[in-house]
């Protein structure tokens, strides 16, 4: 990772990984390192394993360098791998060969084939023009279309619609958890980095800390116009997803945009019920983008017991801020136990045994969230119990005293 002094892993001099991902992510093996025309079978054999069902045998085909190899030696791997593929009967369309995705400090290549319908051969072979691909003679390409100038923001703030007295005080709440979140997120980068490059790309940290602080930025203008929870929740969902990168980046955004629309910006009152049901309807928006379900090692992992234990506390009349802690507790321990199990969707799963015995650095990033919104609930809760007391006193003090109001 940039600004790290250690690699995320090493291959021996002589040697392939095979399997790579391409952000870096460790090979599913080692292999010696193979003559071109053997490389060349190795990845044609294993893309071929693939082929879907309904194949058409006709095929687009990207033989893409990472960066550091050089063209003439891709070109040396393409003569083998056309060959293969007109020899098993596929008929390659538009074939690309060069460096069209990189990555850092990686010499290497990967194959890719796109197997084509109808529809997909017309888009497959269309003009492109876009700063890193070109592709073909792409009419009116040149010719810019409407750029948003900064001036088109300027009142945004302004024309938000005024939260409740209920959903102002949430909003407020909203700030302040995610200040928390992101003081904590900063501190566990390291290790949230070291937990996801065991069998990922070592960027979770690095991603949520991006998401978090942007979010927080995000959150201000809308808390500061007078808005309700439903806004400021919308504006750090979409910084989020926008600025962190990465699928857990969308995921926690559509996440906070799913929690504010169910609590509103109009509310008269923002209960624990109310919270409960808002916090299931963020897990469910994140179970229909991200297909995960429970023991897929995700931070669905996290997330659904914690949503059971704050649905059942709360239903049993608990304070929200006592329900809030127990759930994060539960939460705390199902991202732990995670570490005894095998992913079975996203980037880590070709790296399914190597995770093992380590934990889910998203289910481990989402507990600690919890945690800390814990804690600010609870200090708000004490706040307003105190302000109680304050208020019962003066009453006391002007009930055993009736000259002391006038006096004040």
């Amino acid at each position: 990772m940039p600004g790290e002094r250690d690699p995320l892993f090493t291959v021996e001099k002589g040697r392939m990984g095979v399997g790579l991902g391409i952000h870096g992510e460790p090979g599913i093996a080692d292999e010696p390192l193979p003559r071109a025309a053997d490389l060349a079978n190795l990845l044609v054999d294993r893309v071929l394993a693939e082929e879907p069902a309904d194949s058409t045998q006709r095929v687009g085909a990207i033989l893409n360098g990472l960066g550091a190899t050089k063209y003439e030696e891709l070109f040396v791997v393409w003569k083998t791998v056309s060959r293969r593929l007109r020899d098993a009967g596929y008929t390659v369309v538009d074939p690309e060969v060069g460096e069209l995705v990189t990555s850092l400090d990686m010499a290497g290549i990967s194959l890719t084939l796109v197997y084509l319908d109808e529809e997909l051969e017309r888009f497959w072979t269309a003009p492109a023009h876009t700063p890193a691909y070109r592709k073909g003679e792409a009419a009116g390409a040149q010719a810019a279309g409407p750029r948003r100038s900064t001036e088109s923001l300027e009142g945004t703030t302004a024309e938000l619609a005024q939260g409740s007295d209920a959903s102002r005080r949430a909003a407020a709440t909203t700030y302040q958890a995610l200040e928390a979140m992101a003081a904590a997120i900063r501190e566990a980068e390291p290790e949230l980095a070291r937990m996801d490059a065991v069998a990922g790309d070592g960027d979770h940290g690095r991603g949520m800390v991006k998401g978090v602080t942007h979010a927080l930025e995000a959150a201000r203008a809308p808390l500061e116009a007078g808005a309700g929870v439903a806004s400021v929740l919308a504006a750090a969902g979409d910084a989020w997803a926008g600025k962190a990168g990465g699928t857990s980046g969308v995921l926690w955004g559509q996440f906070l945009r799913a929690l504010g629309a169910a609590l509103g910006d109009d509310a008269a009152e923002v209960s624990g019920t109310t919270v409960a049901h808002a916090v299931r309807a963020g897990a469910a928006r994140m179970q229909e983008l991200g297909k995960a379900q429970l023991g897929d090692k995700t931070m669905v992992d996290a997330l659904l017991p914690f949503t059971d234990e704050l649905e059942r506390r709360v239903k049993d009349g608990a304070p929200l801020s006592r329900a809030w802690e127990a759930a994060a507790a539960v939460a705390t321990d199902a991202a732990a136990a995670t570490a005894d199990l095998r992913p079975r969707v996203g980037r880590a799963r070709p790296l399914a045994e190597k995770s093992v015995g380590t934990a889910d650095p998203g289910a481990t990033s989402l507990a600690m969230c919890a945690r800390v919104v814990g804690d600010v609930l609870a200090a708000r809760e004490s706040d307003r119990d105190t302000d109680r007391d304050i208020d019962r006193g003066t009453e006391q003090d002007t009930d055993q005293d009736p000259d002391r109001e006038a006096r004040r």
